[in-house]
Order: C-alpha cells, then sequence, then structure tokens
C-alpha cells in the first residue's frame, strides 16, 4: 500500500526500518520534575508505533545554550546515565533515536545569551554576547562531548540543529553575523562554525553513529541564505560526515506561516526536491505532512528519502502499524491546530494534542478495560461527545450517542468549511470510524429527554453550543443579519460589503472565508506569503503585492486593542496578517448602535459612522445547548455534562476532547 514509505533505508552501518523520521518536539517532559520516566513512555509508545527514526526534542550542549534558565542540557555523565531509561525504551520495540542538540544562541530568554554577534532577535528580551574565537572553539567542543554521551547513552544518533534561527543558523546567515574574522564576511566563513561542530562530532563519536544535520534550506527572512548557499553548505556537511541531511523551514522570527493548519499540506516538499540531486546522503523533507497518503506521494515523486512527521505522532503514536496494517482510516490525523502542542509549549506548559489527549499524559491518563460494564447515554456527537462515547465504548461499556442533526461533528462540521480548516475533516473521518470500531450505537436525529434518558446508569450530556444572541436594535431583521452557524451551514449570500461582530476565532474565521480567493492552490499560497520557489533571493523572500480581497469586510469587536488575532498563541499572527493583506478593516472599541436597511451603526470614541454593509454577520459567541435542564436534578449523581454543554466560552476544542476522554477513564 505504501511501498516507498515502508522501505528500509540503508545507512551502511546501520539500517533504519523505514522511511519515517519522527521529527523534534519540545514536549515540556524533558524537564519534568519525575525525570525522564514519562519521556521515556512517550517515545516509547512512539517507538512500539513503527516510527523509523526519532529525534528528541533539543537539548543544550551547555549552560549558555539552554533556551531558557531552566532549560533541558546534556552536559555531563549524570545525564548520559539518566536517559538510558529513554534508549532502552525505545530499543525495546525496534526504534532508533537520536539526541537533538540545540543551542539557543540569541533565541535564549535569559541574561547569558550568545550569538554570532551582539544582535538582539525580535522574538527575545535579550540581547546577545559577541561569542569570541575561545567561546566558539569550547562550544565546537561542547557538541561533541554531548555526541560522545549521547553515544553512552545508547543513542543511535544526535541530530544538530542547524536551522530555525538557533546558534548555528545566527553564524551562517549575514542577518545574524556581522563578524570580520574567521567565523564571518564570506560565505565560507560563515558556514565554518556549524562545520567544525559536524567534524568534531565524527571524530567523539566514530564512523557508526548516526549524525542528522538539521539544515535550513529556506530560512524565510531578509539576509537568508539564497539556493546556492544552502547547496554548497550541503555539501560540506556530507564531506564532514553528516549521515542524514533534515530539512529546516523558516526561522522563529520569520512573519510567515510554516506548520499551522493554514499552510497547504506538503507545502515545502519543492524545497527538498531542489537540493536533493545535488548530494548523496538521504534528504528529509517536512513541515505539514500528515497522512500516509500524503508522505507516499512525496517520496514516490522523489522529494525527498524520508519524510519527517512530527505533530502527526502526538495525534497517533500508531501511524505506521496502521498503515503497513492498511487500516489508514483509523489514524488519528494532526489537523495542525497548534492549540495543545506549540501555544501550551510558549505558554511553559506542557504540551499535548487537541485530537488525542493521551500524548505525553501516557503513565496517566491511561485507558484500562472496565470490570463493571455499564449502560451509558452520550448527548450530543460533537468532539467532546465523540471522544468521550468512542473511549467508553473501548473500556467495554454499553454505549448510545445520541445527535439531533443527520450527523455527526458538531462545531468542527463548521470549522472544516472554513479555508485553511479543511483537515478538521480528518478528526470526523476518524471519529466516524472509531463508532463502528468500537461499538458505539449511533441515534441520528434523535432529541434526548428525560424519559429516554432515565434508565441508563450514566448519562453524559454533551449538547455542545449555539450562537449568542444580542441585544442590537434592528437584530431580529432577516434579510440584514444572519448568525455565524446559518451563514456556514447555509452559503447564505452575503453580498459585497460585509460587517462581522465580534472578532473571536469565530468572526476571523468567517471574515477568512469571505475573503478566500477562488480557486486557491499552492502556488497562490506560496504567492500570498511573499515565498520565492526559486530561492534566488536571500531567504527565499519575495515582495509580492498583498491580494486585496473584492469585498468590503469591517471585523468588529467592542474591547480596544488589536482585532483579528482569533485566541491562538501562535496561530493569531498569521489570522490577523491574512485579513489585513486582503484589506478586511479591523475595528476595535465598537459600540453596536443599530442596523437597519442602510446598514450597522456603529460608535467609536462617541463618534457614530454607517458601515454600509449590505449583510451583517453576528460572531459575539455561544450560548450552552442544555436540553430539559429543569430536569438534570432528577438525574442526580448519574449526570455529567463536559464540553460546550458545560461552559460555552471561547470554542475550545483540546478542553472539550479532553473533558470527554478523561470522564470515560473514569465511569
Amino acid at each position: 500500500m505504501y511501498p516507498n514509505l515502508l522501505q528500509p533505508l540503508d545507512l551502511g552501518f546501520t539500517q533504519l526500518r523505514n522511511r519515517v523520521l519522527m521529527g523534534s518536539m519540545h514536549t515540556g517532559l524533558e524537564e519534568h520534575k519525575e525525570g525522564l520516566g514519562k519521556l521515556a513512555a512517550f517515545y516509547e509508545e512512539r517507538a512500539k508505533g513503527g516510527v523509523g527514526l526519532i529525534v528528541t526534542g533539543g537539548f543544550s550542549p551547555n549552560l549558555r545554550g539552554r533556551l531558557h534558565p531552566f532549560s533541558a542540557e546534556f552536559s555531563k555523565s549524570k545525564h548520559a546515565k539518566a536517559h538510558q531509561v529513554v534508549t532502552k525504551a525505545v530499543h525495546k520495540h525496534g526504534g532508533k533515536i537520536a539526541l537533538q542538540l540545540l543551542h539557543a544562541g540569541r533565541y535564549a530568554m535569559h541574561p547569558f545569551s550568545q550569538s554570532a554577534s551582539a544582535i538582539k532577535a525580535p522574538i527575545s528580551r535579550f540581547a546577545p554576547s559577541e561569542m569570541s574565537t575561545r567561546q566558539i572553539n569550547k562550544t565546537i567542543d561542547a557538541f561533541a562531548n554531548s555526541a560522545a554521551l549521547a553515544q553512552q547513552a545508547g543513542y543511535d544518533g544526535v541530530e544538530v540543529m542547524g536551522s530555525e534561527g538557533y546558534l548555528l543558523n545566527q553564524f551562517i546567515c549575514k542577518r545574524t553575523n556581522t563578524r570580520y574574522d574567521e567565523w564571518g564576511g564570506s560565505y565560507e566563513n560563515r558556514i565554518r562554525f556549524p562545520l567544525e561542530v559536524v567534524k568534531a562530532i565524527r571524530q567523539a563519536a566514530g564512523k557508526e553513529f548516526i549524525i542528522i544535520f538539521r539544515l535550513s534550506m529556506l530560512d524565510l527572512v531578509e539576509e537568508g541564505s539564497t539556493f546556492d548557499e544552502v547547496v554548497m553548505l550541503a555539501q560540506e556537511l556530507e564531506k564532514a560526515g553528516v549521515t542524514i541531511i533534515n530539512t529546516g523551514i523558516g526561522w522563529h522570527e520569520a512573519r510567515i506561516p510554516t506548520i499551522a493548519t493554514q499552510v497547504p499540506r506538503g507545502a515545502f516538499t519543492w524545497v527538498t526536491e531542489k537540493v536533493r540531486p545535488h548530494v548523496n546522503v538521504p534528504i528529509v523533507t517536512c513541515n505539514r505532512i500528515n497522512t500516509p497518503e500524503e508522505a507516499e506521494k512525496i517520496l514516490a515523486n522523489g522529494h525527498a528519502d524520508m519524510v519527517s512527521m512530527a505533530r502527526p505522532f502526538l495525534a497517533d503514536p500508531h501511524f505506521v502499524v496502521k498503515a503497513e496494517q492498511n487500516r489508514s482510516q483509523m489514524i488519528n490525523t494532526c489537523i495542525g491546530c497548534n492549540q495543545a502542542c506549540l501555544d501550551n509549549v510558549f505558554k511553559g506548559k506542557r504540551a499535548g494534542c487537541l485530537v488525542n489527549p493521551l500524548a505525553c499524559r501516557e503513565t496517566e491518563l491511561v485507558v484500562t478495560p472496565t470490570e463493571v460494564k455499564k449502560n451509558i447515554a452520550v448527548v450530543g456527537a460533537g468532539p467532546a461527545g465523540l471522544a468521550c462515547a468512542t473511549t467508553l465504548a473501548e473500556r467495554g461499556h454499553h454505549v448510545d450517542l445520541f445527535e439531533r442533526n443527520d450527523r455527526i461533528g458538531g462545531q468542527f462540521r463548521l470549522a472544516m468549511q472554513i479555508p485553511g480548516k479543511e483537515e478538521f475533516r480528518e478528526t470526523i473521518r476518524y471519529f466516524a470510524n472509531r463508532i463502528d470500531e468500537t461499538g458505539v450505537k449511533l441515534h441520528l436525529e434523535t432529541d434526548a429527554n428525560y424519559d429516554l434518558l432515565a434508565e441508563y446508569d450514566e448519562v453524559v450530556m454533551a449538547s455542545g453550543v449555539e450562537p449568542r444572541k444580542v441585544n442590537i436594535e434592528g437584530i431580529d431583521t432577516p434579510e440584514k443579519v444572519v448568525d455565524y452557524q446559518t451563514l456556514i451551514k447555509e452559503k447564505t449570500y452575503v453580498g459585497n460589503k460585509v460587517a462581522i461582530v465580534g472578532a473571536g476565532g469565530i468572526g476571523v474565521d468567517v471574515a477568512t472565508m469571505l475573503t478566500e480567493p477562488t480557486g486557491h492552490n499552492l502556488d497562490d499560497w506560496l504567492h500570498e506569503w511573499g515565498i520565492d520557489k526559486e530561492i534566488s533571493h536571500p531567504g527565499g523572500l519575495f515582495p509580492y503585492p498583498d491580494s486585496l480581497s473584492d469585498k468590503t469586510v469591517w471585523v468588529l469587536q467592542r474591547s480596544k486593542g488589536r482585532v483579528g488575532k482569533g485566541p491562538g498563541k501562535t496561530t493569531g499572527w498569521i489570522h490577523k496578517r491574512t485579513l489585513e493583506k486582503r484589506g478586511v478593516n479591523l475595528l476595535g472599541g465598537v459600540s453596536y448602535d443599530k442596523i437597519d436597511q442602510q446598514g450597522l451603526h456603529i460608535s467609536i470614541d462617541d463618534k457614530s459612522q454607517l458601515l454600509e454593509a449590505d449583510t451583517v454577520v453576528i460572531c459575539a459567541g455561544q450560548e450552552s445547548v442544555r436540553p430539559f435542564e429543569s430536569q438534570w436534578n432528577l438525574l442526580g449523581d448519574k449526570l455529567h455534562v463536559i464540553g460546550g454543554a458545560d461552559y460555552a466560552g471561547e470554542l475550545d476544542a483540546v478542553r472539550a476532547i479532553k473533558q470527554g476522554v478523561e470522564l470515560a477513564v473514569k465511569l
């Protein structure tokens, strides 16, 4: 079924069982107070699931390279000893694992940061000091020392982080290297540091040790590398002794999305396709590859020798085994939302996964067979209800799932119709198959009531949300006003001028949907974000003009401040920039006066104005749906309320699915 993806890769001194590399992700378990046991359990589950080669989250080779003051370091014998629990867990299942060595450079969030030059990063609070030659040489030694210790710990190799704008990348590019000594100036001098690091690691670890170099092939920042420079560095890395070249796309400070759900699948495999003919070592491609079908196509088309998938293994640790068993329809697909993984990490929390709450909690949230089988009713087949019902049935309970609509999915069925959120369809597909697999009895077009539910042993209310009603004069003018749910479901005609009341996640989604260009393909997306496919310009950037929409759209919020970001910490800027590029008007501090045939009358700073809107779309939040609530007390302790029925708030599928699984494990 997937002959290229599942084909072993011979590295000479060792063999990988397939062409799947689990890319590096920081999970927060690296620094967990209970040691590395939880991290071992996390990687063991992925090794059990068939991954060919796992790369850990980044560990610093020395103190000053740490990303945060208390970030993980790997520089002492005690670290090597402690990590044996991780490597043994992976090797037990026939997997291989490499330790990523990452020096943060100027991205370090502490006052002892260092870099090629003393140039502050736009995303850091601290300006780095310029490294002396002595410090550079000591850092090279630190990388080699860490690699030797990794070998002692049982790691099969290391990945040297040379991309994403971290220290080695900072030496490579003019943007951050303004030195005039042997480590700066010409390109040959600027790439000396990473090459010396690789040579030192090879000398320290010997020939039979995997060295992966994460090479920034597309910097996506001004004064980044050109294609010719990328090829030159790749060839020199091969001479220096690397085993595999992995791909990095974009610096962390780049203002271009690279892994969010808005990015088309496999959007950057053309980069590795361009580089691959120029080297002989295996090349790995990455970013927004989330199905075995997509991975197989990439390999079959010769774009790379391996594919790197990181977050897809948060979503489903058994991705590879399911592909091997021709059960890809049962893969819990990563939807690229960032909401529980990157958003959590950037808040200093442990990573998780929206569609798989068990990720990074393998030792805490364990689904086990029930000792007492119960008859359980679940009301609502949205994300919370689906997660709860299928987990309950997996444990052995008899589960009836009631849904008042004619299909499952709830708010995800709306979300999947938003451009850039089509991936949400995959979660509905997954749960539909899980219903069949686990034996949940699904009852569509069925309204739940007390008489229907009274005889069940347990009742789970996951009845979801509906649009919140707002009090504006003229709100009940049907030819002028529509709520977001009706608009998305019925594809209501809105005209060329639209005012959107509410700038939360739903308001932003609606504005995106209304301004999406027709027939938008990958080349259009690359053009919209100013990406040069020839990489002839430094960093692969080209100043394409913004693509203004032919609609006039206003996105409005009552509060003052930034408008149009939506709720995502790591994706908010993408939403806002997309709307700006399309000419959407973002207005804060708005008072809504009335709606009439002329449009929407508003006030900003006590100044009245008319928005001559053809349609006003109400996206002012949600309210919980609670059928027969007056009788809930009659169900007593056997009633459990989760998801939107519990708390409407800003749509939060992370909380909804997590609540569903956690409740199912308890009942």
